[in-house]
């Protein structure tokens, strides 16, 4: 076997282990299939011969490519700001298998993937490389261009964000799981009795952009449970999470978010539904995993 031939099968070793690094700090597959090869370009190109740990040159280097995707994938964002997000997401899955993408994102959490897209890359990067993959600090301050001690306080700050704080009492947050649970559930299995029995009867439902592209509203326990039964060929992608401190539902179709929906929640009975689809409001809001009960 010639050296080219062996450094490939020892590359593919790695392959599994390097797309899963890469797809939690991406959340796209095609992306981190482009990191991973990019990383066998960068190998093969190198003199691999000075190379003492073979996984953990591939980890610093595919790590490395995916902050650069990550910076230049929010620098579009700040050029368009206009840029609808469900078409964006589209737009960088091209020729993707959306079945295997949703496979892989709820692997990882459909939920985690959108709050690891509100960190700047940086503290993506930090997080996932220690608390996911459990890289010493020394190691990734190398990737991100940092000290350790500020590699140390970036994954700290992404770990912050990625729990999320709220002032309700975990009692108060059961209670609200347990309600929006039960609403996922009916909207899953289209039970509408068990919808009703949710609604408070003077429930209105607010949506920023309806069938028409305007904002629109709906008031009525009976008219609100037909829309969200309207909408279950999308509860597969739906997940709780905190949505600004409260329990709320993130619909993120292979991890992309497409709608935030906000509830309040009074004696056990929703009297008040935010459906949030417009980019500029998607990127407001204050969104943390939502732990189980």
């Amino acid at each position: 076997m010639d050296e080219i031939s062996l450094l490939a099968q020892q590359f593919e070793a790695y392959r599994a282990y390097l797309r899963g690094v890469a797809y939690r700090m991406l959340g796209s597959r095609s992306e981190a299939e482009d990191a991973v090869q990019e990383a066998w370009l960068r190998l093969s190109r190198s003199d691999h011969r000075n190379i003492e740990n073979l996984g953990g040159w591939l980890t610093t280097v595919v790590a490395r490519v995916c902050l650069d995707l990550l910076r230049t994938r929010s620098s579009r964002r700040e050029e368009s700001l206009e840029s609808d997000a469900s078409q964006d997401a589209l737009s960088r899955e091209v020729g993707g298998d959306p079945e295997q993408e949703l496979l892989l994102a709820n692997s990882i959490g459909l939920a985690l993937l959108v709050v690891l897209d509100t960190l700047t890359p940086a503290e993506r990067i930090a997080f996932v490389l220690h608390d996911m993959f459990d890289l010493p600090f020394e190691e990734i301050a190398s990737v991100v261009g940092r000290s350790p001690l500020a590699a140390r306080q970036l994954a700290s700050r992404a770990r912050r964000r990625v729990r999320g704080t709220t002032d309700l009492s975990a009692a108060d947050l059961t209670r609200q799981r347990q309600v929006i649970d039960a609403f996922l559930t009916a909207s899953r299995s289209g039970d509408f009795d068990s919808l009703i029995a949710l609604l408070d009867p003077d429930v209105v439902l607010h949506a920023d952009r309806g069938p028409a592209g305007v904002p629109t509203e709906i008031r009525g326990a009976s008219r609100v449970a037909r829309q969200a039964l309207a909408y279950s060929r999308n509860v597969r992608f739906a997940q709780p999470a905190l949505v600004n401190g409260m329990i709320g539902i993130l619909v993120a179709p292979q991890g992309r978010l497409s709608v935030v929906l906000e509830f309040k929640i009074r004696d056990a009975k929703i009297f008040e539904v935010d459906v949030i689809t417009e980019p500029m409001r998607l990127r407001e809001l204050d969104l943390a995993i939502a732990s189980e009960n």
